[in-house]
C-alpha cells in the first residue's frame, strides 16, 4: 500500500511539473496559478502543496529543466561550432554566448522564468539548484582557464561571472520590448565584440604573480 501511495504521489509530482513547464512556456512565470495548475493535472489544490511545499519548489523544478535544455540546446550547436581564426578560448566564448542569446529568442518565456522568479523574503534558493547553475558556470570557466593558465583558484569563477552577468545584461535589455528592442542580428554582433573584447583583454594583461 505504501509503495502504491508512493508511486501515486511521484506521478503527481511528475505531471505538475511537467503542466507547470507547459504554463510558463506558454504564458511565462506569470501564468502559473495553484488553481489552473490543479485544473489541468486533475487534482485539488490541497493536493500540491502534499507534494510541494510550495509553488517556489514546483518553479525551481521548471527552471531546472530549463538549464538542463539550454545544456541539450548548446551540445546540439557545438555540433556545428562556427570557424574562427581568433584564439581558440576566445572562439569558444563567443560562441556560448551567441547560443545563449539563441536560447533565450527561441525559448523566451521558459528563458525569463529563470530570472523573475522572486522567492519570498528569508527563503534560501536549494543546494541542489544552486549545483545546477554552477555546472553550466563552468562551461565560461574551461575556456577561461585555458584562455589564462595562470589563473588559480577563484579567479576564473568571478571572470565567468561577470562575463556571464554583461552578456545576460545585453541580451536582457535587447529583448525587452518595452526598452525598444533590437534586432537579433544587432545583439549577435553586441554580444561578440562584448566577449570579444574581454577575451583579448585577458589576453594582453600580465600574467599573475606565482
Amino acid at each position: 500500500m505504501a509503495t502504491k501511495t508512493a508511486e501515486r504521489r511521484e506521478e503527481l509530482r511528475g505531471a505538475l511539473i511537467d503542466a507547470a513547464e507547459r504554463t510558463i512556456a506558454a504564458g511565462g512565470l506569470e501564468a502559473l496559478r495553484a488553481r489552473e495548475l490543479a485544473e489541468e493535472v486533475g487534482c485539488a489544490v490541497g493536493a500540491i502543496y502534499n507534494v510541494f511545499p510550495n509553488l517556489d519548489a514546483l518553479i525551481f523544478e521548471v527552471n531546472a529543466r530549463t538549464l538542463r535544455a539550454f545544456e541539450a540546446f548548446l551540445s546540439e550547436a557545438n555540433k556545428t561550432p562556427a570557424r574562427s581564426e581568433e584564439n581558440s578560448a576566445v572562439a569558444e566564448l563567443v560562441h556560448l554566448a551567441l547560443v545563449y542569446l539563441e536560447f533565450a529568442v527561441e525559448h523566451r518565456p521558459r528563458w525569463r522564468a529563470l530570472f523573475e522568479h522572486r522567492m519570498a523574503a528569508g527563503s534560501k534558493m536549494p543546494e541542489w539548484y544552486l549545483g545546477e547553475q554552477a555546472r553550466l558556470f563552468a562551461l565560461v570557466e574551461g575556456p577561461l582557464r585555458r584562455l589564462r593558465p595562470d589563473l588559480d583558484g577563484d579567479p576564473p569563477m568571478l571572470f565567468a561571472r561577470t562575463m556571464f552577468s554583461g552578456v545576460h545584461g545585453i541580451v536582457s535589455l535587447g529583448l525587452d520590448a518595452k526598452l525598444m528592442a533590437l534586432p537579433v542580428a544587432i545583439l549577435q554582433k553586441e554580444v561578440s565584440e562584448f566577449v570579444r573584447v574581454l577575451g583579448r583583454g585577458l589576453l594582453a594583461a600580465p600574467a599573475m604573480p606565482e
